[in-house]
C-alpha cells in the first residue's frame, strides 16, 4: 500500500480534468478492407509463423512496457499547502466526506492541474493531486501531489516544483475559470522513508483540542505492549483559531537508530519537509524536557516503524495557548541594572516561524553585557555552511547562530542600550538561548579581570596556562612561555607534565615529540624502540609482544603475554579489547560470551562540575546505604549476584563495623535517593571480600567485593556492566565516565540526583609525577586537569565506564573511584583502583 492510502487510495475519476475518449483515424479506402482470395498452404504456413513471431514481439513488447518498463520509473510524491485568501472557513471543511470540503477539494485540484500544466516538465509527468486537509488562515489547504518520470530526472522535477512554489509566493494567483485567490504557496518532497514498500499498515487519527481540554496522544499499545511493525501513522492535531498547539512528551522509547524507526513533528497538517520541526528515536527521559509549540493551530506527528526491534513507543499529551498569552510571547523593553530573557518556551524547543525583538537598557554612563548561559540554534545539515541562513540571534549588527559552550558567547554595547532580535524560520527548531544581561562600565568591563575577545572576565592567573578558559583561546595567545613550560610551534604554551603522555595537547604535535623513539620508529608498550616496519610481521621484536598487537588480520595461537587476549581453550589472540566487540575472534568464540552487559537503552549520550544523569543510563550503579544512615558509596553490578566497589568503604573504625554485611543494604536501580520507585530493589548482603592486601596508608589494591543475599532481577534500570580482561587496554587520552551521588564540590553536601561526568584517561606516568610518586601501577587515572570535575567524598567504590572502542556501545569497568588529593583541584586527577590488575581475583571469589 501505498504512502498516499493514509486516507483513501488516490485514483483519478473520469471527469473534465480526465481525458477518458480515444479517437481512431477512419481508413481512407473501404475497398482495403475486403477480403481477397485466400493464399496458397505455404503462405499460409508462412502467414502462421510471421504471425505468431509478430504476436510474440508484441506480447513481449506490451509485458515489457507495462511491467519492466513502467516497474523502472520513479515515483515522487509532494506535499504543500496554499493559502486561499477568499474564503472564509467553516466547521464542514475539518469533515472530508462533506458537501462543502468536497467542492473546495475540487476546485484546489483543478487549479493545481493548470498550475502544473503551464511547465512542460510537470506536465509530462504529473499523475495528480488530492487535497488532505483544510485549516484556518483565511483557509489554508493541504494537498498531496504524485508525479511518475524515468530514473535521473527527479531533480529536475524538483527543481520545477521549486520554482512553481516561488513563483506563486508573494504574487497572487487567480485563474479566469477559477474564484480562488491563492497566496504563501509551498511544497517539497516527501520523506522518502515515509514511501517505504515495506509498509503494511496505515493508520491515521484526528484530535481537535478545544478550550483547556489535554487531550493524550500515543503509540498503538503503549506501554503494555511493543509498537506494530512496518506501520506508518498519522497524528492530526488542531486547536481553536488564535491558538497554538502545546505537544509534550511524557515518554519515548525508540529504536536508537532513526533510519529504521523515528517519530517525525510537523508545523502542518501533512508531512511537508519545509515544515519539518523535529525528529525523535531513541530514549529519552521523563527529566528530558520534549515540549514543542507549532506557529499556528494545526501540528502533525507522524511514526513510521520497521519490521523487527520494536520497543514501547511514546506518550504525549495535546494542549493549546492562546495567541498572545504569556507562555508564547517574547521581547518587549527591559530598564533594569540587570536581568534575565530566554527564547519562547526554554528549555523547551521554540516554536517555528517566530520573531522577537528584546531592548535593553541600562543606567547612563554604562555599558550593556550580553552573555549567553545557553546556546542552541543548530539545525540538521547547517554544521559546515557559513553564515546564519536558518534560525538565529542578532546583535550588535552581528549574525550568532548554532550550538556554543554554556557563556562563551558575550556582546558589549558601546552605549547604555542594546537590542538582541531572534529570528526562527519555518523549518526545524532547537532548545533556543537563555541569556542575561547587566550594566558594566565602559571604561573597565572587567575590573580586576582579564577581558577575553569574546569579552568574557576571567582571573588573570588563567592566562598563557595553557587552558583554554575563555572559550576562544584568546587567554592562551601572545604569551610569553614559561622556563618549564612545552613552547608549542603554534605559539601556544602548555605545561611540562603533558610532554610524551601520548596526546596531543598543542594541537601541532609539539608535545609528543622527540619522545624517546625517533621518526619511523614504533614505541613499544615496555618503552622499547623498534621499527615501524617490523609492526606485524610475525615476530616479536619489542620483546612484549606489543609490535605484533592488533595487526590488519586478527593472529590466533602466538605467544600468551601480558598483553594478548586468552581464549577459553588456553589460545591467545593478538586483537586488542577483542571481547564483547560483537566479532567472534576466538575459535570457540568464547571472546563473545557472558556479553550480556554494559548497555543502557540511550542513544549515544558531570559529580564536581556534572550533571544529573537520565534515569537508567547508568543501570550498573548501586547506592550503598548503612542501615538507619543512608548513602555512603558507590558499587558496580558485575552480576545478579556480585557487586564491586572500594576497599577502604568496607574498613571498620571507632563507631561503625563496615566490614559486616549486615551493616549495609545495597539500592540497586536507583536515580534519586530517598525516592524508591518501582524500578530499585533493595538487597542485604550475604558477604564482604576486601582484597587481602589492600593498603588503608596507600590505598593500593582498594578494592572489594559484596554478595547480595539473593539475586536481582535484570531491568532497564538494573544491568550489569562488563568486566575487561587482565589484557584490556584503556589509553591515555580516552574518555570516560565517573557517576555517583557524593559531593558536589569540595566539603561540600552530597547530590540528591545519580551525577555524570566526562574525564579522560592520563598517563600514568604523568600523573605519578602530578601526585609526588603516590601512583601504583594498580592505579589508574583520570579527570580534566583544568579543575573543575572530579569525584568526591561520598564517591568512592563506585565506577569508572569505559565505552567500547567496538561499535557495540558496550561500557567496561576501568576502574573504581580510590582516592584524590581534594576534590576537581587544577592538576590533581581522581585516582581509580585498575580492574584489570584483579580479573583472575575477581573470577576465583565469584565465579564471574
Amino acid at each position: 500500500m501505498d504512502y498516499i492510502d493514509s486516507g483513501t487510495r488516490y485514483t483519478p475519476k473520469p471527469d473534465k480534468d480526465w481525458d477518458t475518449s480515444v479517437q481512431f483515424l477512419p481508413a481512407s479506402d473501404s475497398k482495403k478492407l475486403e477480403k481477397k482470395k485466400g493464399p496458397g498452404k505455404i503462405g499460409v504456413v508462412v502467414g502462421v509463423v510471421v504471425a505468431a513471431a509478430l504476436i510474440a514481439l508484441l506480447i513481449g513488447l506490451l509485458v515489457w512496457h507495462f511491467h519492466f518498463r513502467r516497474d523502472a520509473w520513479v515515483r515522487r510524491m509532494y506535499t504543500g499547502s496554499m493559502r486561499i485568501t477568499n474564503q472564509v472557513f467553516i466547521d464542514a471543511y475539518e469533515d472530508s466526506n462533506s458537501t462543502e470540503f468536497k467542492a473546495l477539494a475540487q476546485q484546489v485540484t483543478s487549479q493545481l492541474k493548470n498550475m502544473y500544466s503551464k511547465n512542460p516538465l510537470l506536465r509530462k509527468h504529473y499523475v495528480g493531486s488530492r487535497v488532505e486537509d483544510f485549516s484556518e488562515g483565511s483557509v489554508i489547504a493541504y494537498y498531496l501531489s504524485e508525479f511518475k518520470m524515468p530514473p535521473g530526472e527527479e531533480a529536475a522535477v524538483d527543481s520545477a516544483m521549486t520554482s512553481v512554489s516561488t513563483r506563486s509566493n508573494p504574487p497572487l494567483m487567480r485563474r479566469l475559470d477559477s474564484p480562488l485567490i491563492l497566496d504563501e504557496m509551498e511544497v517539497s518532497a516527501i520523506d522518502s522513508r515515509m514511501l517505504s514498500p515495506s509498509f503494511s499498515n496505515y493508520l491515521k487519527f484526528s484530535h481537535h483540542v478545544r478550550g483547556d481540554q489535554v487531550q493524550q496522544i500515543q503509540s498503538p499499545g503503549f506501554p503494555d505492549r511493543p509498537y506494530p511493525n512496518n506501520t506508518f501513522i498519522q497524528w492530526q492535531l488542531r486547536g481553536e483559531q488564535n491558538h497554538v498547539i502545546l505537544l509534550k512528551f511524557d515518554a519515548v522509547n525508540l529504536e536508537n537508530n532513526c533510519k529504521n524507526d523515528f517519530i517525525k513533528i510537523y508545523d502542518s497538517l501533512v508531512a511537508s519537509e519545509s515544515r519539518a520541526m523535529h525528529e525523535l528515536c531513541g530514549f529519552h527521559s521523563r527529566n528530558e524536557p520534549l515540549t514543542f509549540q507549532s506557529s499556528g493551530n494545526v501540528m502533525l506527528v507522524t511514526m513510521a516503524t520497521n519490521d523487527k526491534n520494536n520497543f514501547p513507543g511514546f506518550r504525549a499529551t495535546v494542549s493549546q495557548i492562546q495567541r498572545g498569552s504569556r507562555a508564547v510571547s517574547c521581547g518587549g523593553q527591559l530598564i533594569y541594572e540587570k536581568g534575565t530573557f530566554s527564547t519562547p518556551n526554554f528549555p523547551n524547543y521554540y516554536p517555528p516561524k517566530t520573531s522577537c525583538q528584546w531592548s535593553l537598557e541600562v543606567p547612563q554612563g554604562k555599558a550593556v553585557k550580553v552573555t549567553f548561559k545557553k546556546f542552541l540554534l543548530s539545525e540538521p545539515g547547517q554544521k559546515n555552511i557559513n553564515g546564519c541562513t536558518k534560525d538565529f540571534v542578532e546583535v550588535n549588527g552581528k549574525k550568532l547562530c548554532g550550538e556554543k559552550p554554556d557563556s562563551t558567547v558575550t556582546e558589549t554595547s558601546t552605549t547604555n542600550k542594546m537590542n538582541v532580535t531572534f529570528s526562527s524560520d519555518r523549518s526545524y527548531v532547537d532548545r533556543g538561548f537563555d541569556a542575561q544581561f547587566e550594566a558594566i562600565d565602559m571604561n573597565n568591563p572587567c575590573p580586576n579581570l582579564f577581558q577575553c575577545t569574546n569579552q568574557r572576565c576571567i582571573k588573570p592567573e588563567l592566562t598563557c596556562d595553557g587552558w583554554n578558559d575563555c572559550g576562544d583561546m584568546s587567554d592562551e595567545m601572545n604569551c610569553q612561555c614559561k622556563p618549564d613550560d612545552i613552547s608549542c610551534k603554534n605559539g601556544l604554551c602548555k605545561p611540562t607534565f603533558w610532554k610524551c603522555d601520548g596526546v596531543n595537547d598543542c594541537g601541532d604535535g609539539t608535545d609528543e615529540e622527540n619522545c624517546g623513539c625517533k621518526t619511523g620508529q614504533l614505541t613499544c608498550k615496555n618503552n622499547k624502540c623498534v621499527s615501524e616496519k617490523n609492526r606485524c610481521d610475525g615476530r616479536d621484536d619489542c620483546g612484549d609482544g606489543s609490535d605484533e598487537l592488533d595487526c590488519a588480520k586478527t593472529v590466533s595461537g602466538i605467544p600468551c603475554t601480558d598483553l594478548t587476549y586468552k581464549c577459553k581453550n588456553d589460545m591467545c589472540i593478538s586483537k586488542v579489547n577483542p571481547e564483547c566487540d560483537g566479532t567472534p575472534d576466538c575459535e570457540d568464540g568464547s571472546d563473545e560470551e557472558n556479553c550480556d552487559c554494559g548497555k543502557n537503552r540511550f542513544r549515544a549520550s558531570r559529580i564536581v562540575g556534572g550533571q544529573n544523569a537520565e534515569e537508567g543510563e547508568f543501570p550498573w550503579q548501586v547506592s550503598l546505604h548503612v542501615k538507619s544512615y543512608g548513602h555512603v558509596c558507590g558499587a558496580s553490578i558485575i552480576s545478579s549476584k556480585w557487586l564491586v566497589t572500594a576497599a577502604h568503604c568496607v574498613q571498620d573504625d571507632g563507631r561503625t563495623r563496615y566490614s559486616q554485611p549486615g551493616t549495609w543494604e545495597a539500592q540497586l536501580g536507583l536515580h534519586t535517593q530517598r525516592q524508591i520507585g518501582n524500578s530499585v530493589m533493595k538487597r542485604n548482603l550475604k558477604q564482604i571480600i576486601p582484597h587481602p592486601n589492600y593498603n588503608s596508608y596507600t590505598f593500593d589494591n582498594d578494592i572489594a567485593l559484596m554478595e547480595l543475599e539473593s539475586p536481582v532481577t535484570y531491568s532497564e534500570y538494573i544491568k550489569p556492566i562488563c568486566l575487561p580482561a587482565s589484557s584490556h587496554d584503556f589509553p591515555a587520552g580516552n574518555s570516560v565516565w565517573i557517576t555517583g551521588w557524593g559531593a558536589t564540590r569540595e566539603g561540600g553536601s552530597a547530590a540528591t540526583v545519580l551525577q555524570k561526568a566526562q574525564v579522560r584517561i592520563i598517563n600514568s606516568t604523568v600523573c605519578n609525577s602530578l601526585m609526588a610518586g603516590q601512583i601504583t601501577s594498580r592505579m589508574l587515572c583520570a579527570g580534566v586537569l583544568t579543575g573543575g570535575i572530579d569525584a568526591c567524598q561520598g564517591d568512592s567504590g563506585g565506577p569508572l565506564s569505559s565505552p567500547s572502542t567496538s561499535s557495540s556501545g558496550r561500557m567496561f569497568l576501568a576502574g573504581v573511584v580510590s582516592w584524590g588529593d581534594g576534590c576537581a583541584r587544577r592538576n590533581k586527577p581522581g585516582i581509580y583502583t585498575r580492574v584489570t590488575k584483579y580479573r583472575g581475583w575477581i573470577k576465583e571469589k565469584t565465579g564471574v
